[in-house]
């Protein structure tokens, strides 16, 4: 597939938003998730701002809100700490993360592009749509 897009691999990805009050439908952004299939690769960045998060929430229970979001980087690595997804592949993974729930850590809409390097991207995604 590479050769079609003058060597840039198709990759999509999603913002993991974290929304104290699900009742309340507010949120900020907390990491990326990055999944390119042509090389095999996911992976997620987090950045928790928990000045904004208390803002939303002055009860929120930010270890936990933080423990969630390290759980995303853990599914994404494989292996152990990827718990019960241990055996997925990276495709199987991304789906896993980005399925829709109504959790205080939750995955938006997923969106596509084209790059050379999927962790430079994950890593300017976060900068541009987190930090």
């Amino acid at each position: 597939m590479s050769g079609l897009h003058n060597g840039r691999d198709v990759f999509e990805y999603a913002l993991l938003k974290v929304v104290p009050r699900v009742e309340r439908g507010e949120m900020i952004n907390a990491g990326v998730v990055v999944y390119c299939h042509a090389r095999r690769f996911v992976e997620a960045r987090t950045h928790l701002d928990e000045a904004r998060l208390r803002a939303l929430d002055p009860s929120v229970d930010v270890e936990g809100v933080r423990a969630a979001l390290n759980a995303v980087e853990g599914v994404c690595l494989g292996g152990e700490r990827a718990g019960q997804a241990a055996g997925d592949d990276a495709g199987r993974r991304f789906r896993w993360l980005i399925a829709p729930r109504s959790t205080v850590v939750q995955a938006g809409p997923v969106h596509s592009g084209l790059t050379t390097d999927p962790a430079a991207e994950t890593a300017r995604l976060l900068d541009l749509l987190v930090k």
